[in-house]
């Protein structure tokens, strides 16, 4: 459907509210349709009651709503099974787990972990604490102009003493796709174990996690139109079995005794205490509007909608774009900055226009730094947005420029 019509955000309540406001912000978090919203207060109307602990009705209810939502996670990354797919609060402490879990299982002295320069800060800080502990090394894979990871790189930083590696499958700065069978294949050949860090594709793109190879995969429901308070881990099962646990507590136990204690099996061990059964239930009814819309239609729409906003952005010449110049290096993520104007003042004389970007450092510091910038403008498209709110940035970055130079 052109990006001209958008028969997309009537379905999202803020948006509806708010018909003059451009949001390009959907990389922080995604806005929620109607039908998430209901779903979040109608599990609180009729199925309120702690899940997996009581053999009353609601109770039932409640832990079904959540095997189905589990169920619907595996489909919808195409994992095997659905015992695989462990809740949590986020891809943050999706990606805390991994590095914990696997840090005290695999590091050891000397051993190498391997991620890339463009991490978000929660598949970075992870990894430097697990590699501090163990008395590893961190290992940094960089990209080249277009924000890739190359053969060569990879070739180079993989090797026989890493034991894990970590990735962002979608650059959160640059927008860029990375080799993730590559990296997997790399990974498994040096005997590693490979994570990748979904949080920017699963939003744009179908994934698989079959065919991207990994062992453990992490998400955010939020950025997927769901509820804030709601990650996935997914892992492959074998590897679950064999790592501890990451929290202890209830309902991750299979016995207790006053001196010892043995877990549940997965996806429960790494669920301790009540988990936000409201949210995962609407998790689910996100899941089911996505799927609706289409993920082939989601990506052809944000296609055409960053083409737009990569063209609109070469008529200004004042705005150096981050990263590659080409379009099709950027999956719904456009960084940028206007010359000898601070990001936050850019992002505040925007809003001033009804157009919402982020500025600052996006929680890839390192990136940046590497790069020799200290913070961007970064304006995110989602399938709800259309031609007006791509013209209202353009717009509003001309306004930026006039605010500090005039007419000139």
């Amino acid at each position: 459907m052109s990006i001209d019509c958008n028969p997309y955000k009537a379905d999202f309540p803020l948006l509806v509210g708010n018909p003059g406001l451009a949001y390009l912000d959907s990389a922080a978090t995604a806005q929620r349709p109607t039908c998430v919203l209901d779903a979040q207060r109608r599990f609180y109307e009729t199925m309120n009651a702690n899940p997996l602990r009581g053999l009353y009705s609601l109770s039932v209810a409640a832990t079904d709503a959540i095997a189905d939502a589990r169920a619907h996670v595996a489909r919808f990354i195409g994992a095997p099974s659905a015992d695989e797919v462990v809740f949590c609060r986020n891809a943050s402490e999706a990606l805390n787990i991994a590095a914990r879990c696997l840090g005290d299982t695999l590091l050891s002295e000397g051993d190498e972990v391997a991620i890339t320069v463009m991490e978000h800060h929660s598949n970075l800080i992870p990894w430097q604490q697990a590699c501090r502990r163990a008395g590893a090394k961190l290992v940094y894979l960089r990209p080249d102009e277009h924000g890739h990871i190359t053969s060569a790189e990879i070739a180079e930083k993989v090797g026989p003493r890493t034991k894990v590696v970590s990735c962002c499958h979608v650059s959160n700065v640059l927008g860029s796709v990375q080799p993730i069978r590559e990296l997997a294949r790399a990974a498994h050949a040096n005997g590693a174990t490979f994570v990748v860090d979904a949080a920017q594709s699963a939003p744009h793109m179908a994934i698989d996690v079959s065919e991207l190879g990994c062992d453990l995969l992490a998400l955010s429901a939020h950025k997927l139109m769901g509820p804030m308070g709601v990650g996935v881990l997914w892992g492959r099962r074998d590897l679950l079995d064999s790592l501890p646990p990451f929290l202890t507590g209830g309902e991750m136990i299979d016995s207790v005794t006053e001196t010892d204690a043995t877990w549940a099996p997965v996806p429960e061990k790494f669920e301790a205490g009540t988990q936000d059964a409201a949210g995962i239930y609407a998790f689910g009814a996100a899941l089911d509007y996505l799927e609706g819309v289409g993920l082939d239609a989601v990506e052809a729409r944000e296609r055409e909608l960053v083409d737009l906003l990569m063209d609109g952005l070469a008529t200004l010449p004042f705005v150096d774009i981050v990263g590659s110049p080409d379009a099709s290096d950027h999956v719904g993520v456009v960084s940028f900055n206007v010359e000898g104007i601070h990001p936050h003042d850019v992002a505040s004389i925007l809003d001033a226009d009804h157009v919402a970007i982020r500025a600052g450092h996006h929680c890839a510091q390192p990136l940046l730094t590497w790069m020799g910038i200290q913070s961007c403008c970064r304006a995110s498209v989602a399938f709800y947005n259309d031609a007006n709110d791509v013209d209202a940035l353009i717009r509003g970055l001309a306004h930026v420029w006039e605010v500090f130079h005039g007419n000139d």
